[in-house]
This record gives C-alpha cells, sequence and structure tokens, in this order.
C-alpha cells in the first residue's frame, strides 16, 4: 500500500488542478455515478465538548476506488502547534477491494475545502469581485486565498481574526507570497466585511459571526467552517435572506447548524435551498443572476471530494494518464 504524506499531497495536487477535480467530482456526483455514505460524527468524551472523531466513505465506481476519510477535528490544535484537522484518507481499489494507498487527510482537506469554495464562488460572486475577506486566519484561510484567487482578480484581502497575533502573523507571511495583493488587518469585523465582494467564513463557531447587517448588496459568503447541527458561523436573519446554495442537500439537511438553526426557528423552510453545486457545474441552475443580491454557499465537506482528490494524487503518482 503506498503512504502518501502531506508534502507529497501538495506537490501533486495543485490548487488549480485541484478545482478541476472538484468540478469533475461534481459533474459525477450530480450525476449519479459515484455515491457516498452518511458522515459518522462522533463528538468525543473527553471533558472538552469540542472535539470530534469522523468517518466520511464514498464509492467512486466498479473500475475506480472507494474508502473513507478517518479524520478528527480538535479547534484547540494550534495551541499545541497542531492543525485543527488530522487524519487519513483509505483508498481501496473497487475490482478487488485490495487497499492501495493512505494519503494524508490534513492536506487534502485544506486543498480539497478552498477548491470547492472557488468552484461556488465562479459561480456565485460577481464577475467583478476585486475583495476579498477573510474571517479566520488559520489554515484555510491560507488556502482560501490561493484557490479564490485562481477564479477573481483579487485586489485587496481584509483579514479578521479575534487574536492578533495570528491575524498579524497570517499578513506578514501572505504579503510576501502575494506583493501584488494589499492586506487589510482588521481589528473589527465591520471594519472587514464593509467594502468586499467575497466573505469566507473559516470558523468552528457555535455562536453566529455574520448577521444581515454586516452584509453589502453584491457579496458572496462562502460558509465552510463547521459541519455539525449545533455550530454555525451565520445568524439566521442572513440566512434567510440571502441566496442560499449548498454543497449537498442531504448532507446540509443532516449536518449544517446554519441551516438547521434557523429551519428550527421557523426563519426558513426547506424550500430556501435554492440550489447544489452539483446543479451549478452541470448548469442545471443558473447561480447569480444580478449584481445586488447576496449570495451565500454553505458547505459541510464530502467524503466524494476526499476520494476523488485522493485518487487523482494516487494516479498521478503511479503515472496514469490523467483526464
Amino acid at each position: 500500500m503506498k503512504i502518501i504524506n502531506s508534502n507529497e499531497v501538495i506537490t501533486q495536487l495543485s490548487f488549480i488542478e485541484a478545482i478541476k477535480v472538484m468540478e469533475q467530482c461534481f459533474k459525477d456526483f450530480q450525476a449519479g455515478t459515484i455515491s457516498q455514505e452518511k458522515r459518522m460524527v462522533q463528538q468525543l468524551p473527553d471533558g472538552e465538548n469540542h472535539n470530534v472523531f469522523a468517518m466520511m466513505p464514498a464509492y467512486l465506481g466498479k473500475n475506480r476506488y472507494f474508502g473513507s476519510k478517518i479524520i478528527t477535528a480538535f479547534p484547540n490544535n494550534h495551541k499545541q502547534n497542531l492543525p485543527s484537522h488530522l487524519g487519513e484518507v483509505l483508498l481501496f481499489d473497487s475490482k478487488n477491494g485490495q487497499p492501495v494507498a493512505m494519503v494524508n487527510a490534513n492536506a487534502v482537506t485544506w486543498i480539497r475545502t478552498a477548491a470547492v469554495s472557488a468552484l461556488a464562488t465562479k459561480f456565485l460572486a460577481k464577475k467583478s469581485a476585486n475583495a476579498l475577506t477573510l474571517i479566520g486566519s488559520g489554515q484555510q484561510a491560507a488556502s482560501h486565498l490561493a484557490t479564490i484567487t485562481c477564479v477573481r482578480a483579487i485586489q485587496r484581502v481584509f483579514v479578521y481574526d479575534l487574536d492578533e497575533t495570528r491575524r498579524k502573523q497570517f499578513i506578514l507571511q501572505y504579503q510576501e507570497d502575494y506583493p501584488e495583493l494589499t492586506f487589510i488587518e482588521c481589528s473589527k469585523l465591520e471594519e472587514a466585511t464593509k467594502e468586499t465582494d467575497i466573505i469566507c467564513t473559516l470558523t468552528p463557531s457555535k455562536t453566529p459571526i455574520l448577521s444581515r447587517k454586516n452584509i453589502q448588496p453584491g457579496t458572496h459568503i462562502n460558509a465552510i467552517g463547521t459541519f455539525t447541527p449545533d455550530t454555525r458561523e451565520l445568524a439566521s436573519d442572513l440566512m434567510a435572506f440571502g441566496q442560499l446554495y449548498v454543497d449537498d442537500y442531504q448532507a446540509i439537511k443532516r449536518e449544517s447548524g446554519d441551516y438547521l438553526i434557523p429551519l428550527a426557528e421557523g426563519v426558513l423552510t426547506e424550500t430556501a435551498i435554492l440550489g447544489s453545486l452539483g446543479e451549478l457545474v452541470t448548469h442545471q441552475k443558473n447561480g447569480r443572476t444580478d449584481e445586488q443580491s447576496i449570495t451565500i454557499f454553505d458547505a459541510v465537506g464530502l467524503a466524494v471530494e476526499d476520494l476523488c482528490c485522493a485518487e487523482y494524487i494516487y494516479e498521478k503518482i503511479k503515472g496514469v494518464v490523467l483526464k
């Protein structure tokens, strides 16, 4: 069995490649040629009340692969200089059930999550969008900066994080990597949202960060930081006002606190979801239709994303000619 570490994942799967892999993934998912099972999530009984163990199985077809991402989410890992998400993607050959690869899940998640947000941004953000806001300056902020700049001509980047040291360090590091961009450090949330076009919320928050009053007309929001029914980043009034798109209907209705909490409050109905990313990439839904609407992409992360990335990396390392 091939063991593919974090550095190999990053070397073999560029952000531009990942966006293309995710577009094909969602086309296949929409067509029903690949599938996934319900995510198993256990909050660990360790007294911390926020550490999570999860398994995410998926099947890519009888001539491809199947497997599962096995991952932990420990929000306070930064205190130990560790990523919040750690784990592996196990890849099996669908023709015989043989395990063929174990792929570093943290690197896959880091890349694929941002690639999916970029794909949604491609369909839902204004074509003229040139200002990006990152709420949270952890790992996902770096990958979202990389992918969003692939799909829109970003000029300004607003960075907001409750931790002053973290946001300053982020700007100091990435200003060197992106000298063409202007980075703006924001100590208050309103500073980060009043002049932006695209907002990426990248936190494990249990209480809403953004409400309708924070958001200007024409803004697109990628809400990707939470994936459990009791965590959310967007307030109910914003969810009710925005045009809502999701990564997967079933997953959102099981796992997204951003959706489930306002639904329970009676603020949302199930008809609030206007479309899925699969419907956008197959042009069954149109996405943004005007310059003033507030669009929201609510994503909890899908097993098919992880397996398609793991497959791509494994095949590339084997020297297989890729599509």
